[in-house]
């Protein structure tokens, strides 16, 4: 099947239908007119509402039914006003939703499920532009208007390329995906013009690459990709991607170009690593897998994973110093945090070769001799390439051990400090099929 066939294709799965558009248009209308007669009912004044992010702009992907509803609030509004004013409305919509939670990022909004539709219920500040924000969800109504005014024509290309990034596990600008997000993705389209094109400029890139739409970028960045806002010219909308997936995109145009298949944009599920199959592996491997387990702090996501990565290069980091070679990390969340790590081996001999200081280096030489030779602990003392050499007992030679003894002195972050503190596991090789959670199984199956 060619390029053209596919996209044919793939179009009539992720296109919203007429029904679909009417609906959404909606439940947009009736929400925003709640939250309007809210506001004047609880005698709130200048308040008014604005559907916003990829429904307000058409490029929206059938059966994902999300709602972007800001409330938004004079300039003059304090911060104090804005949280208080912006939750007594949204709390009182929220009666009518199915389920309804509190969630705080700058500040706090509500998240709900009503009529089907998953919607967010955010407080921001009507600004009268974007160098005058006061909260970072003020630039999404600019962001909004940027779009609308630019994408007319090229709404089925940037349905393509989220589905294909999506397939490919690059989309997402969340802190647990560090992807691609949608703004950024309409802008790629609008840039390069086409689904194609994108695609094209892609199997090239480098990182550092800087796009600047309007050529106004008044700052310099280091990021894998530098996308400057059109609506603000110190903003980097790429930030949050990382540079393995920025890597991932690279990879997935090439495959693209090269040999485009409908299994690009919608892969199979992925399965549950079994018990034999993990056992399999690590048999074929012969390597040694240790793992942390320990109860998931009760965060947000974007708070979470961060010290999730932290923790991962902190825990190598503690191995790697005892001489330890890890091959690789990962992490997983669920009820449980499951920290992976993949080592040469999780043994070492007990004896460890000390290299001391030149020998004509004569006040650190002679201490350095004075301290070892003739104790107890120490195997043997001998002069190599001009230094004292002593080889003397291994503190920890085993990796096990020493993440037992030592975990609590990294740096792992606040929450997780606090749920590590209260009690974690070390477990390897077969011990980590304990963890039967599904969503576990099936992230072992794509690390080990």
């Amino acid at each position: 099947m060619n390029k053209n066939n596919i996209k044919s294709a793939i179009l009539k799965t992720i296109k919203p239908t007429a029904d679909e558009r009417v609906l959404l248009s909606n439940v947009a209308d009736e929400l925003i007119e709640k939250v309007n007669s809210t506001a004047a009912g609880q005698n709130i004044p200048d308040v008014s509402a604005r559907l916003v992010g990829s429904a307000a702009r058409g490029t929206w992907i059938s059966g994902t039914h999300d709602l972007d509803i800001f409330i938004t609030f004079p300039d003059e509004t304090s911060r104090e006003e804005l949280e208080k004013f912006g939750l007594s409305i949204a709390r009182e919509i929220a009666k009518d939703a199915e389920k309804s939670e509190e969630h705080y990022a700058e500040h706090p909004y509500i998240n709900m499920r009503y009529r089907d539709f998953d919607v967010d219920l955010v407080p921001c500040f009507r600004v009268s532009s974007p160098g005058s924000i006061k909260s970072a969800v003020d630039r999404t109504p600019f962001h909004n208007e940027f779009i609308k005014q630019n994408i007319s024509g090229l709404e089925d290309d940037v349905l393509l390329l989220k589905q294909l990034m999506r397939g490919g596990g690059v989309y997402g600008s969340e802190l647990r995906t560090q992807g691609f997000s949608g703004y950024l993705t309409e802008l790629l389209v609008i840039h390069f013009g086409s689904f194609e094109k994108v695609l094209e400029s892609a199997c090239n890139w480098k990182p550092n690459l800087v796009i600047d739409i309007k050529e106004h970028g008044s700052l310099k960045h280091t990021d894998p990709l530098v996308v400057i806002d059109p609506t603000d010219p110190k903003r980097n909308v790429a930030a949050a991607l990382s540079l393995d997936n920025f890597s991932r995109f690279i990879d997935i145009s090439r495959s693209f170009n090269q040999n485009p298949t409908e299994e690009m944009f919608f892969p199979p599920p992925a399965k549950e690593l079994t018990d034999h199959e993990f056992i399999e592996r690590v048999n074929l491997r012969k390597s040694a897998i240790v793992a942390v387990v320990f109860k998931t702090p009760d965060v947000v996501d974007d708070v979470l994973y961060p010290q999730l990565y932290k923790m991962e290069q902190a825990t190598a980091a503690l191995l790697e110093d005892y001489d330890f070679t890890v091959i690789k990390t990962g992490s997983w969340a669920g009820d449980d945090v499951v920290v992976l790590l993949e080592l040469m081996t999780s043994t070492l001999p007990d004896v460890k070769k000390h290299v001391g200081p030149p020998v004509w280096v004569r006040a650190h030489a002679e201490m350095f001799k004075s301290k070892y030779e003739g104790a107890d602990d120490v195997f043997s003392m001998y002069i190599e390439d001009g230094r004292y050499v002593v080889e003397i007992p291994r503190k920890y030679a085993d990796a096990k051990k020493l993440i037992e003894g030592r975990l609590g002195m990294c740096s792992l972050g606040k929450q997780i400090t606090a749920s590590v503190s209260e009690g974690f596991e070390v477990v390897e090789g077969k011990e980590i099929l304990r963890v039967k959670e599904s969503g576990f199984r099936v992230f072992l199956r794509g690390w080990a």
